[in-house]
């Protein structure tokens, strides 16, 4: 009888490299711990102050919305003329301003957030444009639009347009019919 350890060098060197095949392709899976890392989640935009601060906010406001940007000067009328029974925007206990968010009917503390872009937003704790952050279209101390950033809000609630109630619009005298005076 005659030995062949060829034959048995080749079928080893064949397994061997099966099994380096069946292993390299397992580990690409993670199956046995030999996986890369995920990679890191992106850098969070550093926190960036708005240039709009709260106090700035604080107050009594006519509100009033507009979808058609030509509408704008009579929403603003509309607004002011809410004066009579306006919405109050309250100093929160962190620093930021207390309001209502889109579809929430109790107001919460939300942040003033400002951008890399320039831009700033009103909305809870998280990074400036978030789902839930309304933008700060325009804001000159009396006037302030906002939009939200949700494009379903956004199409309900339109542009908020809010008109700085003055003491004299807020407190002004209901009209009212007067009695008959007897005679």
């Amino acid at each position: 009888m005659v030995k062949s350890d060829g034959g048995r060098a080749a079928l080893n060197l064949g397994a061997a490299a099966a099994l380096a095949v069946f292993l390299g392709g397992c580990g690409s899976f993670g199956s046995i711990g030999l996986s890369q890392q995920p990679a890191p989640p992106p850098p969070v935009e550093p926190a960036i102050p708005a240039t709009v601060r709260a106090e700035e906010l604080v107050g009594r406001w006519g509100l009033a919305s507009y979808q058609n940007p030509n509408d704008r000067s009579r929403t603003e009328a509309a607004a002011r003329a809410q004066c009579k029974n306006p919405y109050v925007i309250s100093a929160g206990g962190n620093g930021g301003v207390i309001m209502h968010l889109a579809d929430e009917a109790t107001p919460q503390e939300l942040r003033l957030k400002g951008s890399q872009s320039g831009k700033n937003y009103i909305g809870p704790e998280g990074p400036p444009g978030g789902p839930k952050d309304r933008e700060i279209v325009s804001f000159d101390g009396h006037v302030l639009v906002t939009r939200f950033i949700d494009s379903d809000a956004a199409t309900r609630y339109g542009n908020m347009v809010y008109i700085r109630c003055t003491p004299a619009a807020a407190s002004a005298p209901r009209h009212t019919a007067a009695k008959p005076q007897a005679h």
